[in-house]
């Protein structure tokens, strides 16, 4: 063999080494992923309802794929803060997100300009839980159920008042939503620092439209009464709370919802790996006694299934919220 021809064959196989070495340098991060402890960032304050259950996550997903994950707490600006953030981190696996029905469903359609796009900037992985609506009443209200207020409201608009976590808040949108359906004009009152809740247990106000672990506990304990809950069937937890369903709304459906996403571009195969994580998660007995008990329900998806529900939620509230005419910029 000639000088030339050796050296053609060598330099050959050199290339071919060493493009085996970049593939497999490639393969290898996705393939040992998590290699590193990993954020998952939250939009809401440390201590919330939502903390407990994203906290909760972390220590699941520690367990299942034997690398730290912690709670990276973001709050402020209507949760647009922690999403920016999120929507700006790397696309490596190593920054996560807890995306909710006020973050992903609610804020694009109140604001005209926003830091992120809800729809391009997040490669949903999995939901979470959904957490059923409920309407909550200071005992003091007469009326049983929500087809008994609606009469109340009819004969008397003023009989009572309904309190909401600010305008554009979940709650807030929830009862406009309600006022629409039923065909009432229940009076609407914005609490933008204190939580209502306070004056709710006093019976200074009688009424509020909310997710149901905040009003679980004191609605066990009969300082609070549910007078209808969200979903398709009665709850397990609140098997005596008829659904609005029932009570002649069929069409209202506000639930809550958190799940996890990925800033977009993320390798498949970490979210793929991420979202077999999840189903494990959806495994645990514990963390699923935890979300039936504050009336939720714990329940992991495909990637592609939770986009679709995230496209479905984003569309619902679209709607409610151009009927109402909320604007916050």
């Amino acid at each position: 063999m000639t000088f030339l021809k050796r050296l053609a064959v060598h330099s050959l196989a050199a290339l071919a080494l060493a493009a085996g070495f970049a593939c497999a340098a490639t393969a290898a991060p996705q393939a040992e992923y998590p290699t590193k402890p990993v954020r998952i960032i939250a939009p809401f304050p440390a201590g919330s309802g939502p903390d407990a259950n994203a906290r909760e996550l972390a220590a699941e997903l520690t367990k299942i794929l034997g690398q730290s994950f912690f709670v990276e707490n973001r709050p402020g600006a209507s949760n647009i803060i922690g999403t920016e953030a999120a929507a700006r981190a790397p696309a490596d696996g190593y920054s996560l997100y807890i995306g909710t029905t006020s973050s992903l469903s609610v804020v694009p359609h109140l604001y005209n300009k926003l830091p992120f796009n809800a729809e391009r900037d997040f490669a949903p992985i999995s939901l979470l839980g959904v957490l059923n609506t409920g309407l909550i009443a200071h005992p003091g209200v007469q009326a049983s159920d929500a087809r008994g207020l609606i009469a109340q409201f009819k004969a008397r608009p003023d009989f009572a008042s309904v309190a909401t976590q600010g305008i554009g808040s979940y709650s807030h949108l929830s009862a406009v939503w309600f006022n629409n359906v039923a065909g009432v004009k229940a009076n609407l009152i914005p609490y933008n620092s204190n939580s209502p809740y306070t004056d709710l247990l006093a019976g200074q106000i009688q009424l509020m439209f909310d997710g149901l672990p905040a009003a679980a506990s004191n609605a066990q304990a009969g300082k609070l009464k549910l007078l209808a809950i969200t979903g398709k069937e009665r709850h397990p937890s609140f098997p005596n709370v008829p659904t609005f369903a029932e009570q002649g709304l069929p069409d209202y459906a506000p639930i809550a919802w958190q799940g996890v996403l990925a800033p977009a571009g993320t390798p498949s195969a970490v979210l793929e790996k991420l979202s077999a994580a999840m189903r494990k998660v959806c495994q645990s007995p514990e963390l699923a006694k935890k979300w039936r008990d504050y009336g939720g329900e714990l329940r992991c998806n495909t990637p592609a299934e939770f986009a679709a529900f995230i496209n479905a939620d984003r569309a619902m509230w679209g709607k409610v919220i151009r009927e109402a005419g909320v604007k916050l910029d």
